[in-house]
């Protein structure tokens, strides 16, 4: 018999998708926001002269960005307390992971960002007599912020669909809410159906957004 599609199993437990929903959007954020602080201060390290700050940084990157982020959560959430004696909650933990391991990413988008401007754009602002901060910020900032837009971009959807991993510490995110619904209605295709949607839905508008804004920096910079 074909498969006979019922989302009656969604619709009486909208609110449950919709709290797991806010939870992804909050894990997020906050992963971001994290992964952008540690991942600035990797680039600027990264770029140092000194050996002493880039090996450091540059061993973090590596590691982080080739190692499972599955594993990290674990790490977190299970390794910590058994290693250290330290307890996070399953928001801090999938926060941690989600965070430090993006920064890694976040680093090299900064870096690339940094470095595929034109060494004479720095010589040429130094000639002017502009400090190394001004020029900075002024020429070489503007310059890498368009290159880096786009990966930059890419990076936070792929740290947004990561925070389905959460569902292995229960933290209550989407994926997770979805499996308990799942577990007291047996319509699966139906509920990780919705899911995908409230995904493509969410990510789809912030892709609208990015390419709003990254055309409204063309114009001003144009005129």
């Amino acid at each position: 018999m074909p498969y006979v599609w019922d989302f009656s199993a969604v619709t009486r437990n909208w609110t449950v998708l919709l709290s797991g929903l806010g939870g992804t959007i909050v894990l997020s954020l906050a992963g971001i926001a994290v992964g952008i602080l540690i991942g600035a201060g990797l680039a600027a390290m990264r770029l140092s002269g000194l050996r002493l700050l880039r090996w450091p940084a540059t061993a973090w990157i590596e590691f982080f960005r080739n190692t499972p982020p599955l594993v990290h959560f674990f790490w977190f959430f299970y390794g910590l307390p058994m290693a250290f004696g330290i307890t996070l909650s399953s928001f801090g933990a999938a926060l941690a992971a989600l965070g430090i391991q993006s920064s890694a990413f976040f680093a090299e988008v900064f870096r690339g960002g940094i470095v595929s401007v034109e060494r004479g754009q720095w010589e040429a602002g130094r000639a002017l007599g502009m400090s190394r901060t001004r020029l900075f910020r002024r020429i070489i900032l503007p310059q890498a912020a368009r290159r880096m837009a786009a990966p930059f971009v890419e990076r936070c959807f792929e740290l947004v669909k990561t925070t389905t991993l959460a569902a292995a510490l229960a933290h209550h995110e989407l994926l997770y809410a979805a499996m308990v619904v799942v577990t007291e209605t047996y319509r699966p295709l139906e509920v990780y159906t919705v899911v995908a949607l409230l995904f493509l839905t969410v990510l789809f508008a912030a892709s609208q957004v990015s390419e709003w804004l990254e055309a409204r920096g063309r114009a001003m910079q144009g005129r």
